[in-house]
């Protein structure tokens, strides 16, 4: 099956993706959450991989975890509705790079915190 992402569908998915290892970091060791989180994202392949390589630029997250989820938890919910409509192996692939980066980041320092917000994002993959 074939994928064709706009721009601004790139900007969802990557905003969605990055984002959720930002809302990982503000729940635990940001240094070392964000570094694993970073790698598992690059490490991603498929249509998928080649558009996490790069962080999204530009996008205001807000100031603090609470404006961070209200952009992220729904990118992670429109991102999936999106790969699923075009190519469910591509959403499985997508969701699958977000679990590792979420399992990646609650390895550093597992606790409550941490896996309070990887069931938060993992509520809002499954949303789609």
């Amino acid at each position: 099956m074939s994928i064709t992402l706009t721009d601004q569908d790139k900007l969802t998915l990557r905003t969605a993706a990055w984002g959720a290892v930002s809302l990982m970091s503000a729940a635990g060791s940001a240094h070392k959450v964000a570094t694993h989180g970073s790698i598992a994202l690059t490490s991603a392949t498929g249509p998928v991989g080649h558009v996490l390589t790069k962080a999204p630029k530009g996008v205001k997250y807000g100031k603090t975890v609470a404006e961070l989820a209200d952009q992220v938890l729904p990118a992670l919910t429109a991102s999936m509705s999106l790969l699923k409509r075009q190519d469910p192996a591509e959403a499985d692939n997508f969701r699958n790079t977000i679990t590792v980066a979420i399992e990646a980041a609650t390895h550093t320092r597992p606790g409550p915190i941490l896996a309070d917000m990887a069931r938060k994002i993992n509520e809002a993959l499954d949303a789609a």
